[in-house]
């Protein structure tokens, strides 16, 4: 499905902000009787507007730790430290050692699993050497509705959840974003690179530089909102439905498949569909 990005504060009746706002007090008011906290900041608009609201609910006792490995693109690192710069709370870069665990390198339908258990233990280790108090992550009450095995390791590691436990969705963290000035309000979602995977074929650092480097290629061009999905030689890409039709014209499509076949790609194709959030999960067999 694609995440439609919209819902800025003028379109937002006066109903809906009262209610955002709301939930928005509850998740202040859940933070404030803490120590202190760590926050997974990935620098997308759930993880900022978490750690906006740690900041200002118990200010520098809130620490934004950003996990870096191969998965974490460049791109969004960059976004990441630009975020941090703008709204000036303490942050940290940690690194995560995901890949060498040949479970997550197996990318299996867990594979998300195994991400989110390398990340809290290493923001636990954290927290032991800082005495930080607890650890929250920036699941929203939308994000229930798809396949997250990533929630279950959050939850055998006793992981906050302040956004989905006030029940905010993700319309609503945008709105109470741009509300508060975020940079990040209408930033489109963006996952590790792993996902660009089918499940079953192995992930790797070599793997994810070649899946950055094309999406790069995409960005140049001036897409926005788009997935590079990479199906062993043949690369797929997916962009949101306004920017499809800039997409099939010959110039910009010869373009992209000359840049990706320098990458090594031996196929190039432009998904009719265009963008939508999980659908590699799709091909997941429902029980």
């Amino acid at each position: 499905m694609l995440e439609k990005i919209q819902t800025p504060d003028w379109m937002a009746t006066e109903t809906e902000k009262a209610g955002a706002l709301a939930k928005q007090q509850r998740v202040l008011d859940s933070i404030r009787p803490l120590d202190s906290l760590l926050i997974a900041f990935s620098g997308g608009a759930d993880s900022a507007y978490l750690a906006w609201a740690a900041h200002n609910a118990i200010g520098n006792r809130a620490l934004a730790v950003t996990a870096l490995s191969p998965s974490f693109s460049r791109h969004d690192r960059e976004h990441a430290e630009a975020c941090v710069r703008a709204m000036k709370f303490p942050h940290e870069f940690i690194e995560t050692r995901e890949f060498e665990n040949p479970l997550y390198v197996a990318n299996q339908a867990d594979r998300c699993y195994h991400c989110k258990h390398e990340l809290f233990e290493r923001m636990e280790a954290l927290a032991r050497e800082r005495n930080f108090h607890a650890i929250a992550y920036g699941i929203n009450a939308d994000d229930t509705g798809d396949f997250r095995p990533g929630h279950r390791a959050a939850t055998e590691h006793h992981i906050l959840a302040p956004l989905l436990d006030a029940g905010l969705k993700k319309a609503e963290i945008r709105l109470l974003s741009r509300i508060a000035g975020l940079p990040t309000w209408d930033r489109p979602a963006s996952p590790c690179l792993s996902s660009r995977v089918p499940y079953g074929t192995s992930v790797t650092p070599e793997l994810m530089e070649k899946i950055e480097r094309a999406e790069a290629a995409v960005r140049k061009l001036g897409f926005r909102q788009f997935r590079v999905r990479a199906h062993g030689e043949l690369a797929r890409i997916e962009l949101a439905p306004d920017e499809l039709p800039r997409g099939l014209q010959m110039d910009l499509a010869q373009r992209l498949a000359a840049s990706f076949k320098e990458l090594g790609f031996q196929s190039v194709a432009l998904d009719p569909e265009g963008y939508r959030q999980g659908s590699l999960n799709s091909l997941l067999k429902t029980t």
